[in-house]
C-alpha cells in the first residue's frame, strides 16, 4: 500500500511540472505542495522530503490519490518509482486506504 501512494505522490509531481503555469489541484494537493514533492522523487540526487511535501501529502485526499497508482509514466517523466514509494514513510503517514 505504500508503495501504491508512493507512486500516487510521484505521479501527482509530475502532473504539476506539466501543468505549467496553470493553477492546478489535484486530490486536495494545489501545484505548490506537488512541486515541493518532485525533489523528493527524482533521480539522481533525491532530497529529504520538505515539511511542505509532507503537509501536502497529509493533506490530500488519499482515496483520490490512490487512483493514479498504477501510472506508466513516472519513470518516463523522471520520476523514480521506489523513490517514490519511500517518501510516505519519509513522511510518518498512514498507508491509504487502496
Amino acid at each position: 500500500m505504500a508503495v501504491a501512494r508512493a507512486r500516487v505522490v510521484a505521479f501527482l509531481v509530475l502532473v504539476a511540472v506539466i501543468g505549467g503555469s496553470q493553477a492546478l489541484e489535484i486530490c486536495d494537493m494545489t501545484e505548490d505542495g506537488l512541486v515541493a514533492c518532485k525533489p523528493s522523487v527524482t533521480t539522481p540526487n533525491p532530497v529529504h522530503p520538505t515539511p511542505e511535501c509532507c503537509k501536502a501529502v497529509a493533506g490530500a485526499d488519499m482515496k483520490c490519490l490512490c487512483s493514479y497508482r498504477d501510472s506508466s509514466m513516472l519513470p518516463s517523466l523522471g520520476i523514480d518509482p521506489e523513490l517514490a514509494v519511500g517518501l510516505p514513510a519519509k513522511c510518518s503517514l498512514p498507508a491509504p486506504p487502496c
